[in-house]
């Protein structure tokens, strides 16, 4: 009888095992990955292939694992048309991979057509619904309807390769959150945004930012913006004409100097926007001979515009503690207003 310690050495083996299964393999190399099984099944049906036929039992015992563990392997196997079981002993056959690996291949290449063949006919339904929510034009189309504008915005992160340039400001078509940003950024896309002070109204808004900064968004603040703006790779671009949630419109453009002329438009306002104000700035130790925290905090909020009320949702604090700590601010800094007092605090190195 084995000791109560075996169980676990054969569990402690088990990856070991299937190193040394894979070692022996004819052609390791090979890919089956696109077969649809788990990379330890992948192995099992190397072994099958390998020994001709295979047991539960000896599955079990040669990878160390349970018998219902090795059982689920082998069928999944099987569901796959691989291996085939025997009526008689209950054994594990390996198929012909020339005919069931192919037969797998044909299948995935037939559904792969399939879904490219149903390409047009998707396009037809799509374009027929965007010829009765816009006018198309030569190299502009005008958009009316949150579905429409939405879907023209997520299609320029789509098709964006190279650089993605945004302005953000209310009223909003999409979903706060946007979820393929991040999806784009890691595909090496230089994402840059400029906020309006407004969008820092919301709730949660700071804490969105913030983290699409730290995904790789570059992203700066500025008191406005006339416009919602999105361009992608200095090729095509969408910019709103009616600011309404309820009913916004939208021109798509690929003109070439239409395009060009609304990336300087980004670019005259990314050069004068500044930097949104993170946690990280606004809590770095400072000087006690210079300005405290709450200075620090109060500039980097001055410097993006924000409200009272902002700020003090995102300091935890009151409006009314807000409006003391300014008067304080700027007495200090002898400046008569916000923008003064930034002037001020860039002059003696505060900031």
């Amino acid at each position: 009888m084995a000791s109560p310690g075996a169980i676990p050495e054969v569990r402690a083996s088990h990856a070991h095992r299937i190193d040394r299964v894979r070692s022996n393999d004819p052609d390791p190399s090979a890919d089956l990955s696109a077969l649809g099984i788990q990379s330890n099944t992948e192995t099992v049906y190397r072994s099958v292939l390998r020994e001709g036929t295979v047991s539960v039992e000896g599955a079990a015992s040669a990878f160390g694992v349970d018998l219902p563990e090795a059982e689920a392997m082998l069928e999944e196997l099987r569901t796959s048309g691989l291996v085939n079981r025997s009526a008689g002993d209950g054994r594990y056959a390996a198929v012909d991979p020339r005919v069931s690996v192919r037969a797998i291949a044909d299948r995935a290449e037939d559904e792969i057509s399939r879904l490219r063949a149903s390409i047009p006919a998707l396009a037809a339904v799509f374009e027929f619904r965007e010829e009765l929510l816009g006018r198309r034009a030569p190299s502009v189309r005008i958009l009316a309807g949150a579905d429409a504008v939405g879907a023209a915005y997520n299609r320029l992160e789509h098709e964006a390769v190279e650089e993605f340039m945004a302005f953000d400001r209310p009223p909003y078509v999409l979903a706060p959150v946007n979820p393929l940003e991040s999806t784009v950024i890691s595909r090496g896309v230089r994402w840059r945004a400029v906020y309006a002070a407004a969008s820092l109204d919301r709730p949660g808004s700071w804490d969105e930012i913030t983290r699409a900064v730290e995904s790789g968004e570059q992203a700066r603040i500025t008191p406005d913006l006339p416009v919602k703006l999105a361009i992608a790779d200095r090729r095509s671009a969408m910019v709103s004409t009616v600011l309404d949630s309820e009913g916004p419109e939208a021109i798509v453009t690929e003109s070439a100097p239409l395009v060009a002329l609304l990336c300087g438009v980004f670019e005259t306002y990314w050069d004068r926007a500044g930097n949104i104000p993170t946690r990280e700035a606004i809590e770095l130790p400072v000087d006690p001979r210079g300005p405290s925290s709450d200075d620090i905090a109060l500039l980097a909020f001055f410097a993006a515009g924000a409200k009272d009320e902002v700020i003090a949702r995102e300091l935890k604090v009151s409006p009314r503690t807000v409006r003391r700590r300014t008067q304080v601010l700027l007495r200090r800094l002898s400046a008569a207003n916000r923008f003064q007092a930034g002037a001020q605090a860039v002059r003696l190195g505060w900031i």
